[in-house]
């Protein structure tokens, strides 16, 4: 009987709008765009993983199968979600949907939900998600998956921390940087 959804000014729309959980997109994007090469993250940054960890600890996280098959387990005290179309077997820790929105109606642990990537999840969660935590690295690297572009007059910047690593290039500066859409 609900199969349409409600007209936009209803209660029910308001309701409905309501219960989509709220929506967090997490990545390290380097000054390029790039998010990865051949399925592993072109960089090592132990601060940035710290981060990663603190921020989606105790909630749900939602990622491609790529994703998935590059962290190889569930990630300890999260929800794991993993988008696919391809039938998986059962997997302790894990469940699989066919779609973001399958996906989202999964998510039992408290908001925000954060997608992980990769690089088709974060441009499909884009338009909806309301906050992006992005470790922005001061540096270009060769890869083959992107971070999609936002236009950043739609976000407010919530936050910002500079680092600096050291490596056999010199090392470089990252940001940490929280951003709220407006």
């Amino acid at each position: 009987m609900h199969d349409t959804p409600p007209p936009t000014g209803s209660p029910r729309a308001a309701e409905a709008r309501r219960s989509e959980p709220l929506i967090a997109l997490i990545a390290a994007v380097a000054r390029n765009g790039v998010i990865g090469v051949d399925n592993r993250l072109p960089w090592r940054l132990p601060e940035d993983m710290k981060r990663f960890r603190a921020l989606t600890s105790g909630h749900s996280v939602i990622m491609g199968r790529r994703t998935w098959e590059s962290i190889g387990r569930p990630l300890r005290r999260r929800q794991n979600i993993v988008v696919t179309r391809v039938d998986r077997p059962p997997v302790e820790g894990v469940e699989f949907a066919r779609s973001l929105d399958d996906a989202l109606s999964r998510a039992r642990l408290p908001d925000p939900v954060f997608v992980i990537g990769g690089e088709t999840l974060y441009r499909e969660a884009l338009p909806r998600a309301k906050l992006i935590y992005l470790t922005e690295i001061q540096r270009d690297f060769d890869g083959d998956a992107r971070f999609p572009a936002f236009d950043r007059s739609q976000w407010r910047e919530l936050s910002r921390t500079m680092h600096r690593t050291l490596d056999a290039m010199g090392g470089f500066a990252y940001h940490f940087a929280a951003y709220e859409r407006q």
